[in-house]
C-alpha cells in the first residue's frame, strides 16, 4: 500500500455532507458573531455541499455551481425527490451570496442571514434524509 486511500462514491457522498454540515455550523457561528455576509456565504455552501452530496450518488458532478444547481433542479426538484419550496429557496440562497460575495453596495441584514441559515439547515437535514435511504 502507498498510503492512499480508497471509497465509492457513497464516501464521497458522505464526505460532502459532512462538509455541508461543518459549513452549516460555521454560517451558525458566524451568524451569532454578526458577521452576516460570511454567514450568507457559509448558508449557501452549507447547500451547496449538500446538493453535491446528492449528485455523487449518481456519481454526477460539474465544474461549475450553476451547472451542479441546474442539474439537482432540472432532476430533483422537478421530479419532485425534493419540493419546489426547497428549489426556490435554494435559488434565493445563491442570490444572497453573490450578492453578500460581489456587490460591494450590498449590506446583509440579520434577518436575511438567520433566514439563509436556516434555508441551510433545511436543505442538510432534507439531503440528510434522503442520502440516509440511499445507503
Amino acid at each position: 500500500m502507498n498510503g492512499e486511500q480508497t471509497g465509492d462514491f457513497k464516501d464521497v457522498s458522505r464526505y460532502k455532507l459532512e462538509q455541508a454540515k461543518d459549513d452549516l455550523d460555521t454560517a451558525q457561528i458566524l451568524l451569532k458573531l454578526g458577521k452576516l455576509r460570511a454567514a450568507n456565504n457559509r448558508a449557501y455552501y452549507s447547500c451547496f455541499h449538500a446538493i453535491d452530496a446528492v449528485l455523487a450518488l449518481e456519481p454526477r458532478a460539474f465544474k461549475k455551481h450553476k451547472d451542479t444547481l441546474a442539474y439537482f433542479n432540472k432532476n430533483y426538484v422537478h421530479t419532485g425527490i425534493f419540493s419546489r419550496d426547497i428549489g426556490r429557496k435554494v435559488s434565493k440562497l445563491e442570490v444572497i451570496r453573490h450578492k453578500s460575495d460581489y456587490d460591494q453596495f450590498y449590506i446583509a441584514s440579520k434577518e436575511e442571514a438567520e433566514e439563509q441559515t436556516e434555508v441551510a439547515q433545511l436543505v442538510v437535514e432534507e439531503v440528510e434524509r434522503y442520502i440516509s435511504s440511499k445507503l
